[in-house]
């Protein structure tokens, strides 16, 4: 009996309990978690950046700390996504600007301190430069100072906000999506090629809107890629 208990895991603890509570003790309490709160979640340059940064975009965008570049890009197919996924699932960015009225990624700002110099870095930066280039998330990088004037923000900014890739172009600060049920850029026969992650797409059917009730295709990474085309009309030629 004894050589059974002893080879389940968690018995010879069960069994102390229980004797504790046969004796009228209190049982073993668990061992205390080590976590603690950091106090330099931004360094005192990031918190500095941070700063002129939302006072100079103020409500017109999002400005996110420390994300995850696996949560701003995705891969749209499946065989190759494991692989692809692993080289960004450990990486983060360090801030990233989103449109507010949809929390769509909008640009992506990298501190670039004295590690960037290294070598090894600089293979990293390149891959991070890379993988925001095919995906159209612009990015810019900005030397760390200890100081940074709403002036020098704005002129790094205006560029890149105002010359955005055409995916992302029309949700600028406020502005209505470009996609529209009623564009007639799908053709019939075989389902359309998503002309963002490059696969088939689905028929979906709008739920809710004006255009409740109407099939249209849609893609299946969706909610990842929000490109839609409408359904040919029947009898339409190809």
């Amino acid at each position: 009996m004894s050589t059974e208990i002893a080879q389940k895991p968690g018995c010879l603890g069960f069994v102390a309990d229980q004797i504790r509570r046969i004796l009228g003790l209190s049982p073993k309490a668990p061992p205390a978690l080590p976590y603690r709160r950091r106090d330099d979640f931004l360094s005192p340059a990031e918190l500095s950046y941070y700063k002129v940064l939302t006072s100079v975009l103020g409500p017109r965008a999002v400005v996110l700390a420390k994300v995850r570049l696996a949560d701003i890009l995705y891969v749209p197919r499946s065989g190759e996504s494991m692989r692809y996924f692993n080289r960004i699932a450990q990486r983060h960015v360090d801030f990233l600007l989103c449109e507010s009225s949809d929390m769509r990624p909008v640009l992506v700002i990298e501190l670039d301190d004295a590690s960037h110099d290294r070598p090894t870095r600089r293979g990293q930066d390149a891959f991070l430069d890379e993988a925001l280039r095919v995906a159209e998330v612009p990015i810019l990088r900005v030397k760390p100072r200890r100081e940074y004037s709403r002036e020098d923000v704005i002129a790094q900014l205006e560029p890149l906000l105002t010359q955005r890739p055409k995916a992302t172009a029309s949700v600028a600060f406020g502005s209505e999506p470009a996609q529209s049920l009623a564009e007639p850029r799908a053709t019939s026969g075989s389902p359309p090629i998503c002309p963002k992650c490059g696969v088939p797409m689905v028929v979906r059917t709008a739920t809710q809107g004006k255009h409740k009730g109407r099939k249209f295709y849609g893609c299946p990474n969706y909610p990842r890629c929000k490109e839609v085309l409408p359904l040919p009309a029947i009898g339409a030629a190809g």
